[in-house]
């Protein structure tokens, strides 16, 4: 573990303190429960007020509670419970429909890791563990999360992957691939971005496995905003263009139940 800086340790005891009690307090009171010299429980209480983590009870002058800045992180926090709980539900539905590996993935930086995944009933099959970070412009979901994200950010994600390269590569501006099929030309995956945002699934064959081939669909929250993916993974021993459509129609279904669940109320297509 690195060094704990104490400024910031003292700001969370300070919010941490206001889960006590009637959830107010006033400077004087955490000066005194915390022991901190009172310029510097202003300057905190000041820091956190003015980024929203605080604010002053109108009622009560000079007590503080918990902000709306709070409420969000914590908000974000209960979806992704609540999204790892009820994918592993809808992920278990498709399975069943389809007897393929069924994963649900987040992005994570430029990553994507899965947070619930349900194994292939078949002999041959795509054993994935929940928890796995892969490369997201090598996996038909992390493309499909990639393509959600508003442009910028997109690109920001794709700067970081090749400011992060050895300089051979990032010289080239290639980005890594997992297999001779991965996209690594930043330009060629961009386009190919623009296509799934406006198609609605992605597809990735042999792209993050050379035996894999795979197809996602978005997942999206009560705001409409793509926070997942839903994805069923195939050998390509059991992979041909029928088969391309009947599992994107099952992964289009999966995720537009999951999204509903999500409290999102338009259409998946």
């Amino acid at each position: 573990m690195g060094r704990l800086v104490p400024a910031v340790t003292r700001a969370f005891d300070i919010l941490e303190l206001f889960l006590q009690g009637d959830g107010t307090l006033s400077a004087p009171e955490i000066t005194r429960r915390l022991g901190l010299p009172r310029t510097t429980t202003h300057e905190l209480v000041s820091t956190l007020a003015a980024r929203h983590y605080l604010v002053a009870v109108p009622e009560r002058p000079g007590r503080y509670r918990l902000g709306v800045r709070t409420y969000q992180l914590g908000s974000r926090y209960a979806e992704r419970l609540d999204l790892a709980a009820e994918g592993r539900e809808v992920a278990r539905g498709t399975a069943a429909a389809c007897g393929e590996t069924v994963r649900v993935a987040l992005l994570e930086d430029a990553h994507v890791i899965h947070v619930a995944t349900v194994d292939s009933t078949h002999a041959v099959r795509m054993v994935a563990a929940a928890g796995r970070r892969l490369p997201a412009h090598c996996t038909a979901a992390g493309k499909m999360l990639l393509a959600g994200l508003p442009a910028d950010e997109r690109d920001g994600l794709l700067g970081e992957l090749l400011d992060g390269l050895p300089g051979e590569l990032a010289d080239g501006r290639r980005l890594i691939g997992m297999t001779p099929w991965s996209v690594t030309d930043p330009d060629a995956l961009r386009t190919a971005l623009d296509g799934i945002a406006a198609l609605g699934v992605a597809v990735e064959r042999r792209e993050s496995h050379p035996d894999v081939c795979c197809v996602a669909a978005p997942v999206r929250d009560r705001s409409g905003r793509v926070v997942a993916a839903l994805s069923v993974s195939v050998p390509v021993i059991r992979w041909d263009e029928a088969r391309e459509g009947e599992l994107t129609a099952l992964a289009v279904r999966g995720a537009g139940e999951l999204s509903a669940r999500l409290g999102h109320r338009g259409p998946v297509r």
